[in-house]
C-alpha cells in the first residue's frame, strides 16, 4: 500500500516531501515549527498576520506601542482613518520574522510565509507591498497569498529582485476564484509555482459562501486539476482541509494532487504557538462544539469552537494600537457593531455576539479556530491520569503523515518520566 513518503513534490528546481503545514496566525505557526516542517524535509508556513505584534513579542521593537503614542490623542471610535499602518515598521517588522526564521534553517525543506490580502491596516496596497518586500529581503523560501483575489499582489513586487526566485502560490476555494488571479499574473508574466485549494473543512476563514456545506474539496480539486492540465499550465495543485490522515493525503496525489496541506493536527503540537489550555480545549472538543460562524469583521465565513473566549466578548476597539483590519477609510465590522452594541442598567457595554474584535483576540490566542476534524484530536495522542492530552512534537505528527497507511494513526505516547510526574501531581 502507497504511503506519502513514496511520493515528492517539485517545485521548479526544488524536490521536497509532499506534505505542507499551513499559515496559522496570530504565531500559531511558529517559525519552530516552520522550521522543523523544513528540517524533515516538507515546506513549513509562518504567518504574517499581525507582524508588528509579532516582532514586538520577539523582539523587542516597539512598533505598536509607537504607532499608538502617534494616534492616540486623535483617535476616536467616528474616526479611525488617522490610525492606519505605515509601510515602514510593517516592512521592518516582516522582515524581523523572517530573516530571524530564515537564519536557523536547516534541512532541505522549504519555509513559507503566508500573506493576507484581508489585512488590510488602513492602507492596504502600501502595507501589503511593505510585507511582500520585507518576506523576499528576508530570505524566505516562498509565499502564499491568502485570504482575498490578490489581483495586484504581483504587480506589487514585479520589480523585486527575487520575485522570479522565491516560489509564489495562492489559496484558492474554486476554479473561478484562481482564473481570476490567472489573469492578473499573466499580466506580470509570473505563473504561480503552486495552488493550495482550500476546501469547506478546513480551519479559520474560508473561501465559501452559505453554500459551504454543499461543497466538496474532491470536486474542486478535481475541477482546479483538468483546467490546468487543459491549458498546459505546470502549476502543483495542493489540496487542503480535512486531510487528517497520511492515506487521506495519498488518495488525493493519486487524484492528480501534487502534495497535501495540513494544519489542525498540528495545532496541539510543542512547536505550535497556541498556548497550552487551548491546545487542551481542541483536544477535549467534540463535533458538537464546532461551528462555522460570522464573527470575523472580515465578512468571511470562520470555522471555530463555541467556547472560544473571542466570541460574546465587550473588549473595547483598540484601533490606534491594533487596526490590523480597517479599510483604507478607516472602518472596521467589528468597531461598528461594538458602538450599536447595547448596554446593562449601569451603563456596562454587553457581549457583543454579532461580530468580534479579531486583532484583540487573535493576539492573546482566544479565538479558537479549528478544522473540521478537530473533535478527532484526542484519537492522536494520549490521554494522561490527571484527564489532559499529551501534547507530542511536531515531528511525531509529520512522520506520522508520511508513514500512514489504511487511515491509521501512530497514538504519540507521553514519555514514562512525564506520565508519573503527572500521576505524582494528580
Amino acid at each position: 500500500m502507497a504511503k506519502l513518503s513514496d511520493f515528492e513534490l517539485q517545485l521548479g528546481d526544488k524536490c521536497v516531501l509532499p506534505l505542507v503545514i499551513g499559515g496559522m496566525g496570530v504565531d500559531i505557526s511558529t517559525s519552530d515549527l516552520a522550521l522543523e516542517a523544513a528540517r524533515l524535509g516538507g515546506v513549513g508556513h509562518i504567518s504574517d498576520a499581525m507582524s508588528p505584534y509579532v516582532s514586538d513579542s520577539k523582539f523587542g521593537t516597539k512598533f505598536q506601542s509607537t504607532k499608538r503614542r502617534e494616534f492616540v490623542k486623535a483617535y476616536s471610535l467616528d474616526n479611525s482613518l488617522h490610525a492606519k499602518w505605515d509601510p515602514e515598521p510593517t516592512y521592518k517588522a516582516t522582515y524581523n520574522q523572517v530573516q530571524d526564521t530564515m537564519g536557523r534553517k536547516k534541512g532541505d525543506g522549504l519555509v513559507f510565509i503566508n500573506v493576507m490580502e484581508k489585512l488590510t491596516m488602513g492602507n492596504p496596497c502600501e502595507t501589503l507591498r511593505a510585507r511582500l518586500e520585507g518576506a523576499l529581503d528576508g530570505g524566505i523560501d516562498g509565499i502564499t497569498l491568502s485570504a482575498g483575489l490578490h489581483n495586484s499582489s504581483l504587480r506589487l513586487i514585479s520589480d523585486h529582485s527575487r520575485f522570479r526566485d522565491a516560489k509564489i502560490g495562492i489559496i484558492v476555494s474554486s476554479l473561478r476564484a484562481l482564473k481570476i488571479f490567472l489573469r492578473g499574473a499573466k499580466r506580470v508574466n509570473r505563473l504561480p509555482d503552486y495552488v493550495v485549494v482550500e476546501g469547506p473543512l478546513a480551519g479559520g476563514h474560508l473561501g465559501f459562501g452559505e453554500d459551504w456545506k454543499e461543497q466538496k474539496l474532491e470536486n474542486i480539486v478535481s475541477d482546479i486539476i483538468q483546467y490546468l492540465s487543459k491549458e498546459q499550465l505546470p502549476i502543483a495543485v495542493i489540496p487542503a482541509g480535512g486531510v487528517f490522515t497520511g492515506t487521506d493525503a495519498v488518495n488525493f496525489i493519486k487524484s492528480g494532487a501534487s502534495a497535501l496541506q495540513v494544519a489542525t493536527r498540528f495545532t496541539i503540537s510543542k512547536e505550535c504557538g497556541l498556548p497550552d489550555v487551548a491546545k487542551q480545549s481542541y483536544l477535549q472538543a467534540n463535533e458538537e462544539d464546532v461551528e462555522v460562524n460570522l464573527s470575523s469583521p472580515t465578512g468571511y465565513f470562520m470555522r471555530m469552537i463555541k467556547s472560544s473566549p473571542s466570541l460574546q466578548s465587550n473588549v473595547k476597539p483598540n484601533c490606534d494600537t491594533l487596526g490590523y483590519l480597517l479599510d483604507r477609510e478607516g472602518n472596521c465590522q467589528y468597531r461598528d457593531a461594538w458602538e450599536r452594541g447595547p448596554v446593562d442598567e449601569r451603563g456596562v457595554k454587553l457581549p457583543i455576539s454579532e461580530k468580534m474584535c479579531i486583532c484583540y483576540h487573535f493576539m492573546r490566542h482566544q479565538c479558537y479556530t479549528c478544522g473540521h476534524y478537530v473533535y478527532r484530536l484526542k484519537e492522536t495522542t494520549e490521554r494522561l491520569p490527571n484527564g489532559e492530552f499529551y501534547l507530542p512534537p511536531m515531528e511525531h505528527i509529520f512522520n506520522d503523515y508520511m508513514e500512514s497507511e489504511d487511515f491509521k494513526i501512530n497514538v504519540a505516547k507521553a514519555p514514562s518520566d512525564s506520565v508519573e510526574k503527572v500521576t505524582a501531581n494528580s
